[in-house]
């Protein structure tokens, strides 16, 4: 099958990619490059590559392939609260749009790369693929929207899938330290000590990049009528935990002791998700990676290729490497290139 890969310079991309090859497939990558360079360890050997702001996309890009999986994005909810319509543009419109266009040029499945986040606050019960939605912030109103738009596009002709990613974690080459497990092993081998912001009790469901890989590449080849229309939650119901339990168990592989400040307050965002459909519909999967094998792997790479502080507060976070490329001139205000 030749597939285009969305986003394949970035974190899950970067996973995903190698997977997709393995599995047979011919990947070709479309990205901005903002991350291409962005590197912890040995560069990456990423695929054919067409450097392409999503919002330029043309029918043209897209022919010729029998899949697009979709994960380029404005990452993350702090650079969504600092600029939502530029969220919403890229997010939101730009992929749409790119579901439209893939459509028109004769694609027959489309892999969304949504987010559990669209669940919002749900206390402690589990949630599964139909509770009621409810997004607090830009990066997760713009995934609802694009579910929906999917739906609409959705036909005999046309596959839409839109699979819901836990909290990612685990290494990846072009790393993010933006994101609980990855930030926290990072802050505790730095400094000998793991510190939770806020008051640690929210719940998270975490699903490790390869994981997550696994699955697109499984979504990618079921029949159909399997996963046509249909939303998948990522993960497995082991790594729900709060955040203070993922804290322990960085402690616990570093040596670093926990403190937990409760300086940010309670975050609003918490739930537990049930991640049994998946299973159902995907039986050949098997989400497997624990958030102990996480901080383990994490670890070791970090020491390996020696983490700095600098790289691990600017290089591999996401809303300081835009800002970077900003300040250089390279992107304008609108994050188009200059």
């Amino acid at each position: 099958m030749k597939v285009l890969l969305t986003g394949h310079q970035g974190y899950l991309g970067t996973v995903m990619a190698p997977v997709l090859a393995a599995a047979g497939h011919e990947v070709v990558g479309l990205d901005t490059g903002w991350f291409a360079g962005n590197v912890l360890g040995p560069m990456p050997a990423d695929p054919p590559t067409i450097t392409r702001d999503l919002r330029d996309v043309t029918v043209g890009d897209l022919e010729g392939f029998d899949a697009v999986i979709h994960l380029a994005a404005l990452s993350n909810d702090p650079l969504g609260a600092l600029a939502p319509e530029i969220t919403y543009d890229i997010n939101h419109h730009a992929s749409s749009r790119l579901a439209r266009l893939a459509k028109q040029a004769g694609v027959g499945r489309f892999l969304y790369s949504s987010t559990c986040s669209v669940y919002g606050a749900s206390g402690s019960g589990l949630v599964a693929e139909d509770a009621e939605l409810a997004p607090f912030t830009p990066y997760a109103v713009s995934k609802v929207r694009v579910e929906a738009d999917l739906l609409e596009l959705a036909d005999d002709t046309f596959t839409t899938v839109a699979l819901r990613n836990a909290t990612a974690f685990g290494y990846s080459p072009r790393l993010r330290a933006d994101i609980v497990l990855n930030n926290l092993v990072g802050y505790a081998l730095l400094t000998g000590e793991v510190l939770v912001m806020s008051d640690g009790t929210p719940w998270r469901p975490l699903v490790h990049a390869g994981d997550i890989a696994d699955v697109f590449a499984a979504a990618l080849v079921a029949p159909a009528e399997t996963v046509q229309r249909k939303a998948l939650n990522v993960g497995d119901e082991s790594n729900n935990v709060t955040v203070a339990e993922i804290a322990e168990a960085v402690a616990a592989e570093t040596g670093a002791s926990v403190r937990i400040t409760g300086e940010a307050g309670n975050d609003p965002r918490s739930y537990r998700v049930d991640f049994s459909l998946l299973r159902e519909t995907l039986p050949s999967v098997r989400v497997h990676r624990s958030i102990a094998d996480g901080a383990r792997e994490l670890v070791a790479a970090y020491r390996e290729h020696d983490l700095t502080q600098e790289a691990f507060a600017s290089r591999f976070v996401r809303l300081a490497r835009i800002r970077e490329l900003q300040d250089s001139g390279a992107l304008d205000a609108d994050l188009r290139a200059t």
